[in-house]
């Protein structure tokens, strides 16, 4: 197993539509809280229902953890459904 590349991780996290994504992934968490959607620790993710993170107002649902991070994926590591 190769150990991970801390430095090139970094490099990644700090491009700024990497940040954009994340600030708008944490946006919607936000959301969802203050609408009493989820709370802390509860094994739930807000998922953006048009898969675009880069979007501020795009609509989000709430899922379990597991069911939005996992998707069926074909041999070359896309996804099965683009849409689920």
């Amino acid at each position: 197993m190769a150990t991970r590349n801390y430095k090139k991780e970094a490099k990644y996290d700090s491009q700024p539509h990497v940040k954009k994504k994340r600030a708008n992934r944490n946006l919607a968490r936000r959301r969802a809280t203050r609408a009493g959607l989820v709370s802390k620790g509860d094994g739930k993710d807000v998922h953006h229902v048009g898969g675009n993170a880069l979007k501020k107002n795009s609509r989000t649902s709430v899922v379990s953890a597991t069911k939005n991070r996992s998707y069926a994926r074909t041999r070359n590591a896309r996804k099965r459904n683009p849409y689920a």
